[in-house]
């Protein structure tokens, strides 16, 4: 009997390690994996917002048509490629593709390191072109992108709005190289010849006819008070003044030669 207890103790003791050594496993993997996810949520390089690329695109292609240069980027990390665009659309590079013989791109390599990692984040932002672009004008070009705010800081902060940005800015750019003609602005001519303003009138009463309109009421009303106070004034002046009546004598007694009293 006393042996049946204690097989009986040893077994719950044994379940109850087994079901110990289980969550203890468990609270570890689930702490491993939310260090893992933080982590590579934190190496992540983030391409260009939709937004973004819809909005770069129609941009370049303009620039295209006007400067007969395709103009694109490309984003990876490391040798993943994040994302690429161009003039001819998003998704579609411009190197290599038979519709852009000259055409010059912004390259950003984007590195992101684990914070427990002793080395730092890094961004390797280049400027490329086609084969009959010199070097020196593309250098030109990757030198300017500091003027618009395209630092390898601002590459590190948000890649996507970064190498978009850079994209836009490289029409400009190639143009002050010399290595094409600026892009022409469109200008709209009006339709008709627009009517003329009508006249603005005197500043100080558009700006200032809610205090006049309050100090030409408060003189009304101190005009018109003053007028009843000196038409008052006068009536009470022109009404007659009441004279007070001397009370008649008391009669004498001629006995005694006193005033009688009253009773």
């Amino acid at each position: 009997m006393a042996a049946g207890k204690r097989g009986a103790a040893k077994s719950s003791g044994a379940a109850k390690a087994v079901a110990i050594g289980a969550v203890v496993l468990v609270l570890g993997g689930v702490c491993l994996a939310g260090v893992l996810a933080d982590d590579d949520g934190g190496t992540t390089v983030l391409p260009p917002t939709a937004t973004e690329r819809a909005d770069t695109v129609p941009i370049l292609k303009r620039a295209t048509d006007a400067q007969g240069i395709c103009y694109g980027w490309r984003l990876t990390d490391g040798t993943r490629v994040v994302n690429v665009g161009s003039s001819l659309g998003d998704g579609v590079p411009a190197e290599g593709d038979p519709r852009c013989p000259r055409w010059v791109q912004v390259a950003a390599e984007i590195t992101y390191t684990a914070e427990s990692s002793e080395s730092e984040d890094s961004a390797l932002v280049g400027v490329e072109g086609s084969a009959d672009l010199d070097r020196s004008d593309l250098s030109t070009v990757r030198a300017g992108l500091a003027r618009f705010g395209l630092t390898d800081d601002a590459f590190l902060d948000d890649p996507g709005w970064a190498v978009t940005r850079a994209a836009v800015s490289l029409p400009l750019l190639v143009a002050e190289a010399g290595a094409a003609s600026p892009a022409p602005v469109a200008a709209a001519t009006p339709a008709s010849t627009p009517t003329p303003l009508p006249d603005a009138g005197n500043d100080l009463w558009r700006d200032r006819w809610g205090y006049l309109l309050t100090a030409a009421g408060l003189l009304l009303l101190t005009a018109l008070l003053i007028t009843v106070g000196v038409v008052q004034r006068r009536r009470h002046r022109r009404r007659p003044t009441a004279t007070a009546t001397p009370a008649p004598p008391r009669p004498v007694d001629a006995a005694t030669g006193r005033t009688p009293e009253r009773g």
